[in-house]
């Protein structure tokens, strides 16, 4: 099977630990986590992890099972990145007189789609938006202006066969229970069961 980019979205509780439990699924195994982003879902009370390897498809269905065992995890997803449309925001800090001296700077940020967040005497710090060879290039272009400080989020990704979670759990809140009642073959075996 060949390696490749996949997105693990995991629906989750908020709860302290939860983090440094999912980070050892991946320590683990030895697997390099790309990229990792928690946030608030369209849900109150429910967090959404999205994160980032390269891996087999194999590896990558067996750590989201592993991941989905964890109590407080709900659901957990994984896609390529065909399947998402995701994005990654960038801050690029430059001198503002370079920026004030060269049009051609101005024209270049414009190309790569950049907007200044900050002006100051000293420095303008630009953002932009996109995949990563977008903020990648637009590294590249401000290079040989005096670029000082470079800094990426985590990707972002929604699912695009995706209805929402939500109504994943409404479905599951409105699940009746089975008619079947089944018996606990140790209920009338207590001191049995319990003995020493």
């Amino acid at each position: 099977m060949e390696r490749q980019e996949y997105n693990i979205t995991a629906y989750t509780e908020n709860h302290i630990g939860l983090l440094n439990r999912i980070a050892i699924i991946f320590s683990r195994r030895k697997i390099n986590i790309e990229s990792l982003n928690t946030s608030p879902s369209e849900i109150e009370g429910i967090h959404r992890f999205n994160i980032v390897i390269t891996e087999t498809e194999e590896v990558v269905r067996k750590i989201s099972r592993q991941i989905e065992k964890q109590v407080e995890v709900l659901k957990v997803y994984f896609n390529t990145n065909d399947e998402v449309i995701w994005q990654e925001m960038a801050l690029y800090k430059v001198p503002t007189d370079v920026i004030a001296e060269r049009a051609l700077v101005e024209r270049l940020l414009r190309e790569n789609g950049a907007r200044a967040v900050v002006i100051r005497k000293d420095y303008t710090v630009f953002e932009t938006t996109g995949h990563r060879q977008e903020t990648d290039n637009l590294i590249r272009v401000l290079q040989p202006y005096g670029l000082i400080e470079f800094v990426r989020s985590a990707r972002i990704a929604i699912i695009k066969a995706s209805d929402g979670f939500h109504l994943k759990l409404n479905e599951f809140e409105e699940a009746e229970p089975g008619d079947e009642v089944i018996e606990n073959e140790y209920l009338n075996d207590r001191d049995g069961v319990f003995a020493m």
